[in-house]
């Protein structure tokens, strides 16, 4: 191996006959006119709004403010896929806020978003500390909680309603009621549909639990959630907030299914809000349904409160 004094022994590109470009005339994604601004201490809402550069995801948001508001003006359907986080973490007076200007027109839930619902409707409180009740199997083992729901599903079998109706009217007497998202939307006419995964929840374990009961109505509830996605063509909005696996799958399978019978459900938006992203939802909410998808990364009590206040104010592209 020979060395040299002079330069590497290995070649290198020569870059004297480079063509350069005109960086005035180059087209460009950023100019002045997006800056974002700062704000003074007494700045309204939408001058809080306006201030955000109009950029990226600012942009996207935006544009999904204007879908929905579209939505509303047609009358089309704006369906909120809610998880268990969303419900539980105190996003409920905003979500029925929502409701009465016309911001959602149908609510899906998975088992876990029910129980917190419920729970902050009878007991004023939810959300367990899971590590530490764990250990000595305490965890769960709420006796309101499972008898409430329990009997809830026993009661309305073979009534022909699905779970979301009968345990939102079940919520009639419950002391925080106020608070509940099923109990208000049903108050509002809105379709709430909860769809249940055997096992999943943590009623499940207690002996009250019937789950032919629950498949019943659950399976009631995947029809009229279907319903809901055949009139979403033309306009429609499914925004599905929290959810990393259960609703997506349903969503996909409603999708067919309606298209299967023979429904156009073409031209509508999708979007994902979560605090990260996940397989599912990417693909079977923004992806594979072909049509406008969104999606935005951050925790729910922070997303869901912005883009509330940017329906109700000029947040729009």
């Amino acid at each position: 191996m020979k060395s040299s004094s002079k330069g590497s022994r290995f070649p290198a590109i020569d870059p004297s006959g480079l063509k350069m470009v005109s960086g005035a005339d180059r087209p460009s994604k950023v100019n002045l006119d997006m800056m974002g601004r700062p704000v003074g201490a007494d700045a309204s809402i939408s001058e809080f709004l306006d201030s955000f550069p109009d950029v990226l995801k600012v942009k996207e948001l935006r544009e999904l403010v204007g879908w929905i508001k579209a939505a509303a003006d047609k009358g089309k359907p704006i369906i909120w896929m809610l998880g268990g986080h969303v419900v539980k973490c105190g996003l409920a007076p905003i979500l029925i806020d929502l409701m009465d200007h016309g911001f959602v027109t149908g609510i899906a839930m998975h088992g876990a978003g029910m129980i917190h619902d419920v729970e902050l409707a009878l007991l004023g409180h939810t959300s367990e500390d899971v590590d530490v009740r764990l250990k000595d199997g305490s965890f769960g083992m709420a006796k309101e909680t499972a008898e409430f729901l329990n009997n809830a599903a026993a009661k309305y079998k073979g009534t022909g309603k699905g779970l979301g109706e009968g345990v939102g009217e079940a919520l009639e007497a419950a002391p925080h009621r106020q608070f509940s998202v099923m109990y208000q939307a049903l108050r509002r006419d809105i379709p709430v549909t909860v769809h249940v995964s055997m096992g999943t929840d943590v009623v499940h374990p207690h002996p009250s639990m019937d789950g032919a009961a629950v498949g019943e109505l659950t399976m009631v509830d995947f029809k009229i959630f279907a319903h809901e996605v055949s009139l979403i063509g033309g306009g429609g909005v499914v925004l599905n907030v929290g959810s990393a696996v259960i609703l997506p799958e349903v969503f996909l399978k409603a999708l067919s299914l309606v298209r299967n019978l023979g429904h156009e459900v073409e031209d509508f938006t999708t979007a994902n809000f979560d605090q990260i992203q996940h397989y599912r939802p990417q693909k079977n909410v923004i992806e594979r349904p072909g049509e406008r998808g969104y999606w935005f990364t951050g925790h729910h009590e922070i997303m869901v409160p912005l883009l509330g206040v940017g329906l109700k104010t000029k947040l729009t592209s």
